[in-house]
């Protein structure tokens, strides 16, 4: 590794990191979905000529990154260089081979120079639509839940395969969106694709190669550097999710062995009958993503990123189902895995308390007034984030996914549905030195004559993210029909034209003991609505008296006052009773 100068290699980095950040503009750009556009459920990255992923751009969520950086070699497996021309573009959906569910389609596109393969660009989506079941944990079989395609050829020297783009669009309820995405895809690799080659004119590169295995070893080596200040031994933790039918238990066993981690989750429940199973490659990108961010979250992330952290879990489990195994919701199990890691290494490096985990996904269908054909469109929402050791959780916003919310106005505007609530949940936040990200409150109705659906594919309604080292749980999830009436979760429910439903998510565990949060900041939490006045006193025995007037529309900072002799009675009657 010394054969390169440091300071030229920093430049050749950036200048990766600027193509690939390039392609995913292009991609969000020329995008024809929401779920792209807006929520930003994607990744992009590029590869060397053995399919090792060298760089990622800045937005992409972990599951589609690293489940792409390690599902490249399939792709390449079944396409050789040999068999590949100067257009071809390539894709599958395959669960067990990319992103783990078949609405998650990744393209890829060799770059060509001077006749042969110098790398690859590819990118992962999650589609509008791909057919079968609306996008729920209903199914039990992988058949049940859309149109799978193998790996195959999109585009073949440069002309597009019809045959699979009218077989994908008679299957499809979407069918513009969805493949007016994979054109998108396919334009992003080959704007990537021009700018890498514009890279290696600029500094006479024949090949990516060597600068690829430079910054993937130097990534490598200082991974491992990083490990080797956690300290030695195995370190457990377990949690529960809702599950579809019964509650499924997840545990984790993270062993720190010098350079190396091993992460196993031997003990978690079997696979389900239901649509909630978690294929490999999905678990080992969650799992290997929550270890970098813990260790050395500024290394740069790619395939020597990943060496030093060995992943496993038994065949025929939640985190390793085998097929036909129905996968569609795996996003719910597999985005609490950082957070059951996290929790093991709590009593070595204390990072931060449990969030809401898993993204929300509600996918609603109806018939707007007066036309013919239904909509459909898919909503991601984010529940609050835990405390960590040193800060307050972040609300509504989505770890460790890193998905985007969409704005009520695009919607509204997309759809016949109706955005009647959309804010905060005070007191949703677990309590603890440091507070617990906020949830959020929404109401949904539609415009509509007909009967209207929502496949609502939300956890932690039993369940509440867990505090860490004294802090306290988050606020549980709530899916309500009507304000009263519980929704069955992860499952197709039908609503009448006026009804309307409430998705209220989850807020992050609280971080160390309530009572050492300091009071001000706790009136500063009430002037700002995030902790009722109530809440105060009871999670954190500090007394704030409200001084204007009950029915002032506009309470300002000046109107609340911390009662300090009463807040350290109570405070002291609390310890007192510990």
């Amino acid at each position: 590794m010394n054969g390169m100068d440091p300071i030229f290699l920093e430049v050749l980095w950036n200048r990766l990191l600027s193509v690939v950040n390039e392609q995913q503009v292009a991609l969000m750009r020329t995008a024809f979905s929401t779920i792209v556009r807006e929520t930003q459920d994607l990744a992009c990255g590029v590869f060397n000529t053995e399919g090792a992923m060298v760089a990622q751009s800045l937005t992409g969520t972990p599951g589609h990154i690293n489940a792409m950086a390690t599902g490249m070699r399939h792709l390449l497996d079944e396409y050789p260089p040999e068999r590949l021309s100067e257009g071809d573009v390539l894709l599958t959906n395959d669960p067990w081979m990319t992103a783990g569910q078949i609405n998650d389609i990744t393209v890829a596109t060799p770059v060509f120079r001077r006749g042969r393969i110098v790398g690859y660009f590819a990118n992962t989506c999650h589609a509008a639509d791909i057919g079968g079941r609306i996008l729920s944990a209903e199914a039990r079989e992988v058949y049940e839940e859309g149109l799978r395609l193998p790996i195959m050829k999109l585009f073949r020297e440069g002309e597009i395969n019809a045959d699979l783009i009218k077989l994908v669009r008679a299957n499809v309820r979407t069918p513009d969106e969805t493949v007016g995405d994979l054109y998108a895809q396919t334009t992003s690799n080959e704007v990537g694709a021009r700018a890498l080659l514009r890279f290696m004119d600029e500094f006479d590169l024949d090949s990516i190669d060597p600068v690829a295995k430079e910054i993937m070893d130097r990534s490598e080596q200082a991974m491992r550097h990083s490990i080797e200040s956690v300290p030695n031994g195995r370190y457990e933790h377990e949690t529960w999710s809702d599950g579809f039918e019964e509650p499924i238990k997840i545990k984790v066993a993270v062993t720190v062995d010098d350079r190396d981690i091993h992460i196993d989750f031997a003990g978690s429940s079997p696979q389900s009958r239901r649509g909630i199973n978690v294929v490999f490659n999905y678990t080992h990108a969650y799992a290997s993503f929550a270890m970098k961010a813990a260790v050395s979250p500024e290394v740069p992330h790619n395939e020597g990123a990943f060496r030093p952290v060995h992943v496993s879990a038994p065949p025929g489990s939640i985190f390793n189902c085998r097929p036909p195994a129905a996968v569609a919701s795996r996003h719910i199990l597999g985005h609490f895995l950082p957070g059951v890691i996290f929790g093991a290494l709590a009593e070595a490096l204390p990072l931060m308390a449990a969030g809401s985990d898993p993204i929300w996904i509600s996918v609603f269908r109806g018939r707007p007034p007066g036309k013919k054909d239904l909509f459909t469109f898919s909503l991601f929402q984010c529940g609050g984030g835990g405390a960590r050791a040193t800060k307050d959780g972040l609300s509504a916003t989505g770890f460790p996914s890193g998905v985007a919310g969409v704005p009520a106005e695009a919607v509204e505007t997309l759809s016949s549905l109706v955005q009647h609530r959309k804010e905060l949940r005070p007191d949703s936040g677990g309590p603890g030195r440091h507070r617990g990200g906020l949830g959020q409150y929404t109401e949904m109705g539609c415009r509509t004559s007909d009967t209207w659906t929502i496949s609502a594919m939300v956890d932690r309604i039993r369940y509440p993210p867990e505090g860490l080292l004294g802090g306290g749980s988050g606020a549980r999830g709530q899916l309500l029909l009507d304000g009263q009436d519980e929704g069955q979760p992860k499952a197709l429910l039908t609503l009448q034209p006026d009804q309307r439903i409430q998705l209220n998510l989850p807020g992050g565990g609280g971080f160390g003991a309530p009572l050492e949060r300091d009071p001000e900041l706790v009136l500063a939490d009430v002037v700002e609505g995030y902790v009722s006045i109530e809440g105060a006193e009871r999670d954190y025995g500090v007394v704030v008296r409200y001084t204007g007037s009950t029915d002032q529309m506009v309470r300002l900072p000046e109107d609340y006052q911390l009662d300090r002799e009463a807040t350290e009675r109570r405070r002291s009657e609390r310890r007192g009773s510990l």
